[in-house]
């Protein structure tokens, strides 16, 4: 079970993760048009979670899961327990 921090946007920063999951390096564009979110939503929560290492940002304009998005995912770590990055 997936234990999201205070900070997190639900259901919408969980869709962004689990479109990433795949190892594609995507767009907030594409990842908006997947999930039913805008573009400019999408690149706001992009940022926090790129803040928070849940998601890094390998080429401009491009966003990948990290190894801690992927430990949330699958449940094996509580985001709230993790240090607030400032």
């Amino acid at each position: 079970m997936r234990k999201p921090a205070e900070w997190m946007q639900m259901p919408t920063d969980d869709r962004i993760l689990e479109a990433l999951e795949s190892g594609l390096r995507l767009t907030p564009a594409v990842i908006g048009e997947n999930i039913d979110r805008s573009r400019q939503h999408v690149t706001r929560r992009l940022s926090e979670l790129t803040e928070q290492g849940f998601v890094e940002k390998p080429k401009r304009g491009y966003y990948e899961i990290t190894e801690l998005g992927r430990e949330y995912l699958a449940g094996e770590i509580d985001a709230n327990e993790l240090e607030e990055a400032d």
